[in-house]
């Protein structure tokens, strides 16, 4: 168990924490959101101890190990992957090292002996002999190949590396998990697995995410930060959505129906208080008024842009066609034969764990990468608007956020500018911001204020979702549901793409395409069937061999 005891963080004058008092029990999986800024990072940072609180303490049941996933990609560079895994239980490690330590020793002595017999007893006790063998589980079940599990990190990818850490925190068992993000850059395959491992997780969980459908999945309750408080919720995300709700609009009928009492109370004294029949009565009626107090209804922190693409123009029947494109980067082929065409209907999107793949579509399609071989060809009516993975360029400048994104506006004029950016939350002095200096999340709201004033009827995003809150997520995939024009997108949001998306295409690892009109889920049913299908086949002929 752990828990914050009368928690205060202050920063400068503000406080992003105030008297937080919250318990994580064993067995529980916590989803802890709130409002980009609410300090979900920071409070995780506070209960694993690397942060310490202006007041109050975090507390942890003697004797039980916490875990966290790290977010630094590169400390471990010079370690291998299997290393790296197991110190994610420091003191298995460090009797690990000592023993290879001892008996490495040329001149073994008897008090070698002695310290080496007590290592063995406590390395036993922590099930050290399976150490490599769940390890190398964990590392499998994340799709970390066998080949790569004695390599340097230094040798991997940014996504390996993401795998690897997060099979660290992993490891062990810890009686208390601390994760943040998990599911970024994760592939479709991983996150499964780690939904179905955290499922079965029997110790205490805390997890951030900006993933609906995987707080869904995993959490038996939620942590809500708003206003520098912790208000915990039993269910999933969408119970404590319904929850919410439900308590703000019972809060509200009961607030008018006391403003009813007071009302009533107030004309009775207003009346009779100067009615010597009256006087007690009315007397009696101030000491009940006195008494009722409305409900504090404090509006949430949570801000929702307001996202509307409108195309300036219908789409016509042609709007995309694409032949035989192909194309090799660093001596891989990413795109084999790609063909296929998009109908005025459209909005597709493309999974699969082949990210390099569907970015080099989307800048082939976009004219910014030629193609080794094959054609596409834009219908005569499509206009087109992008969204890069990587938009760092376009953010390297020292222009404002408002002369930004005039220079893209069909209309010379500030004010209609600052409309675009007042739908994406940026008010007031926000345009004058260099957009250099921006966050993540700004950012990719500047990027969709910029395909919203375009007027596009086509539009390709590339993991739109990322860097975004939960509000700004749903914000856009409401948007892209009602848009009435067409869609090519990548994202890894479970219930963006299946709210989203009426047709599936998956660039698999050979760079060859799978095309399906149908939902999300019913492709992700059909292709665990058609895995299952395979697996069986295979292990059936080698029976029989």
């Amino acid at each position: 168990m752990i828990s914050a005891n009368n928690v205060t963080l202050r920063l400068g004058k503000r406080a992003l924490f105030e008297d937080v008092n919250i318990k994580f029990t064993e067995g529980n999986c916590y989803g802890l959101i709130g409002a980009n800024g609410a300090g979900k990072s920071t409070f995780l940072k506070i209960l694993s101890g690397e942060l310490e609180t202006t007041k109050g303490d975090v507390v942890v049941t003697p004797g039980q190990r916490l875990s966290v996933l790290e977010q630094d990609h590169f400390k471990y560079d010079e370690y291998p992957v299997l290393d790296t895994v197991i110190m994610g239980n420091a003191r298995l490690y460090e009797i690990m090292k000592e023993k290879e330590a001892i008996y490495a020793k040329e001149d073994f002595s008897d008090e070698d002996g002695i310290r080496a017999s007590e290592l063995e007893a406590e390395f036993a006790e922590m099930n050290g002999w399976e150490a490599e063998s769940d390890a190398a589980s964990l590392l499998n079940g994340l799709g970390i190949d066998t080949e790569l599990h004695y390599s340097l990190m230094k040798e991997l990818n940014g996504s390996q590396k993401v795998k690897i850490l997060l099979a660290r925190a992993l490891f062990g068992n810890p009686d208390i998990l601390l994760l943040d993000e998990p599911t970024n850059h994760l592939d479709l395959d991983a996150i499964a697995w780690l939904e179905e491992f955290l499922i079965g997780f029997e110790n205490t969980v805390i997890v951030v995410s900006h993933d609906r459908y995987f707080l869904n999945k995993v959490c038996t309750h939620i942590a809500d930060i708003d206003y520098g408080k912790i208000q915990l919720y039993a269910g999933n995300y969408d119970f404590w959505y319904e929850s919410s709700q439900l308590l703000i609009k019972q809060m509200k009928e009961a607030n008018k129906k006391k403003e009813e009492k007071i009302k009533e109370l107030q004309e009775f004294i207003s009346r009779f208080s100067a009615n010597a029949s009256k006087s007690k009565q009315a007397t009696s009626r101030k000491r009940a008024l006195e008494k009722i107090q409305l409900e504090e209804i404090r509006p949430s922190s949570r801000k929702y842009p307001y996202i509307d693409f409108r195309p300036d123009r219908e789409i016509g029947n042609e709007v995309l066609t694409v032949s035989g494109l192909s194309k090799t980067i660093g001596g891989v082929k990413v795109l084999n034969n790609v063909s296929f065409i998009m109908g005025h209907d459209d909005k597709i999107a493309f999974v699969g764990s082949n990210e390099l793949a569907k970015t080099t579509l989307f800048q082939i399609l976009m004219g910014e990468m030629e193609p080794d071989e094959g054609t596409y060809k834009w219908g005569v009516t499509t206009s087109q608007a992008y969204f890069p993975k990587d938009s760092s360029q376009e953010f390297d400048n020292d222009y404002t956020i408002a002369d930004w994104l005039m220079g893209y506006s069909p209309v010379d004029d500030v004010t209609y500018v600052r409309g675009f950016l007042g739908r994406m939350l940026f008010a007031g002095e926000d345009g004058v911001k260099k957009v250099r200096v921006l966050s993540g999340g700004e950012k990719v709201r500047c990027l969709l204020s910029k395909m919203m004033i375009s007027g596009a009827n086509c539009l390709i995003l590339d993991e739109p979702t990322n860097h975004l809150d939960m509000e700004s997520i749903t914000a856009l995939n409401n948007g892209l549901i009602k848009y009435p024009g067409v869609a090519l997108f990548a994202c890894r949001d479970h219930q963006f793409v299946q709210t989203t998306a009426n047709r599936i295409m998956e660039i698999l690892p050979d760079g060859t395409l799978i095309d399906k009109i149908t939902t999300y889920d019913e492709y992700l049913a059909s292709d665990a069937m058609a895995r299952k299908r395979t697996v069986y086949t295979a292990s059936r002929e080698e029976d029989e061999n």
